[in-house]
């Protein structure tokens, strides 16, 4: 349906039972297991179809890996250091919890 007027595809959506909504968003955020993707700048549209709505998200995509609360206090016992420390010490460690310790045994040296 290309060069369709968005208003008739707007009415034929319509008649097939399908309503889109745009809103107005500043950022979106899908936080998974692992990492947050963050999308700036983003243009959302809500589609009812059927009763189930979904959600068409378009933007400026990023990622931040997520840091696991049960990770930061097994480095601030093990370490004996700050929350602040911990964060650093498992983001210069890749995540990784022993290597984490260990750095922070070898700078107490």
């Amino acid at each position: 349906m290309p060069n369709m007027d968005p208003r008739q595809m707007q009415k034929l959506m319509k008649q097939m039972g399908i309503n889109s909504n745009e809103i107005n968003a500043n950022r979106v955020i899908i936080e998974t297991e692992n990492e947050n993707i963050i999308i700036s700048s983003p243009q959302v549209t809500e589609i009812t179809m059927q009763g189930q709505k979904s959600y068409q998200i378009a933007g400026i995509v990023s990622k931040e890996e997520r840091i696991k609360e049960e990770d930061i206090k097994l480095i601030m016992e093990n370490a004996n250091c700050d929350r602040e420390r911990a964060i650093e010490l498992l983001k210069n460690a890749n995540g990784d919890i022993a290597e984490a310790i260990l750095s922070a045994e070898e700078s107490k040296e």
